[in-house]
């Protein structure tokens, strides 16, 4: 290798959300792969941080034998004076990492080539809150690494200027200022999306993969809260289809077993009896197709095929609100050129079909003095005219999603002032401006 050794780098970044000494020579002058993850957890539940840490992870040989395993050989910010149980709590979290980072297996190799790859990951609490993990692969060769080690020196900074920075609201953005050597100073701005409900999602993945009509099959299972596996060959592409189609959901969100990347060791988790949204490298296909499973909609990202199906997802959803989704989703599709307008787009028809079948939700909330609120579910789905609405709704309001939704809904004593609210009241205001025409036709 021309005395250049290899090394395999990432980076990850963990959000919250309501988830011997190595033998690096073979021989004199080349180096056996080392891959490496660097990770940030932004702290989203506490609202004061962008990130928890910012980890290195490197594969690294193993005191005995042929085999890798993956190490954390940097870590930012480092916690001292924990109590014990959040020393326990860190130890738990950092040792899953690696795992997750690495979710190929331990059949690894020495590389001349790897494609920088971007892909995230969520780690479940014991309380059912989230950490999500952004994490960069990529491969880089001993000259590029001297580089990178330079650049070690102004990391502690800018992490620590980042850390300390105040976490924008939505809408709005922070300024950072960062020194770079043979640079200077830059100034970084960071905004966040206006609409939260977008964040952190690219439906292109998605859409580059599937056609609508499947898009719109595996929305009606993950309503119904059924197993969903996706597979893909590439790290990205898995979790970016993952989490377009968990997006989907909004403003309902999925609170089963949520993992974007499968490790090889978590494999037997699509042998669950509950319901679950994974993703599976397409390497562990065989390894899928022959594990017991029952009524499972398998998603083949690289064919845009579904290699296992319950055979009713056509029928999920009322006929008539299937047909307004498909109609707004082709309607001007290829005159879109934005991701920001591409999510949009995208997201619509779906928030669109919840504030058609569930959005009059908030007036079947009877609250007592105190105000707590009461939902009258009768009452509520039998206030929809349509028969096939009707069918839909009572089989929706049994779900986790709907519970979980309208629990918050009854602590409540106002409708949330959110993008869901807006849509409702845009809606309802179409609707008497309709009945105000007709009358006036009459």
């Amino acid at each position: 290798m021309d005395g250049l050794g290899r090394r395999l780098r990432a980076s990850l970044r963990l959000k919250r959300g309501h988830g011997g000494s190595p033998q690096d020579h073979l021989g004199e002058g080349v180096k056996e792969p080392e891959r490496t993850q660097e990770h940030c957890l932004p702290n989203f539940a506490g609202g004061q941080h962008f990130f928890e840490y910012l980890l290195v992870v490197s594969l690294k040989k193993k005191h005995s034998g042929p085999d890798y395993e993956p190490t954390i050989t940097y870590q930012f910010p480092k916690r001292e004076n924990l109590l014990r149980g959040q020393q326990e709590e860190e130890e738990r979290l950092l040792g899953a990492i690696p795992l997750f980072c690495f979710p190929d297996g331990n059949e690894w190799a020495p590389l001349t080539e790897y494609p920088r790859e971007t892909f995230s990951f969520v780690l479940t609490n014991v309380d059912g809150s989230r950490k999500i993990g952004y994490c960069r692969r990529l491969l880089i060769l001993d000259e590029v690494e001297k580089r990178h080690q330079i650049s070690v020196a102004v990391i502690y900074p800018f992490m620590q200027g980042l850390r300390e920075a105040a976490f924008p609201a939505p809408g709005k953005t922070v300024t950072l200022k960062s020194f770079i050597p043979d640079s200077g100073t830059e100034f970084i701005s960071l905004t966040r999306p206006l609409d939260s409900h977008l964040e952190h999602v690219d439906f292109s993945s998605l859409l580059h993969c599937l056609s609508f009509e499947q898009i719109l099959q595996i929305f009606a299972s993950a309503v119904l809260e059924r197993r969903i596996i996706f597979l893909a060959e590439g790290l990205s592409t898995l979790s970016q289809c993952i989490h377009a189609a968990a997006a989907l959901l909004y403003p309902f969100s999925w609170a089963h077993t949520y993992i974007p990347v499968v490790p090889e060791s978590l494999l037997d988790t699509v042998c669950c009896p509950t319901p679950f949204m994974v993703g599976v490298q397409m390497r562990f296909r065989e390894k899928v197709m022959e594990s017991p499973m029952e009524e499972v909609l398998l998603v083949d990202l690289c064919e845009g095929t579904f290699l296992m199906s319950v055979g009713d997802e056509k029928h999920i959803l009322p006929p008539k609100l299937q047909d307004d989704i498909l109609d707004s989703l082709g309607h001007k599709i290829k005159e879109l050129q934005t991701s920001e307008q591409i999510n949009e787009h995208v997201s619509g028809p779906f928030v669109q079909f919840f504030v058609k079948t569930v959005g009059h939700y908030a007036s079947y909330i009877k609250r007592e003095a105190n105000g707590q609120g009461h939902f009258q579910e009768r009452a509520f789905y039998k206030a929809l005219p349509s028969k096939a609405n009707r069918r839909f709704v009572k089989k929706f309001v049994k779900t986790q999603l709907f519970s979980l939704f309208i629990q918050e809904a009854e602590k409540s004593k106002n409708p949330p002032a959110g993008y869901f609210q807006k849509k409702i009241l845009e809606y309802e205001e179409q609707k008497k401006q309709k009945k105000s025409k007709e009358k006036t036709v009459k």
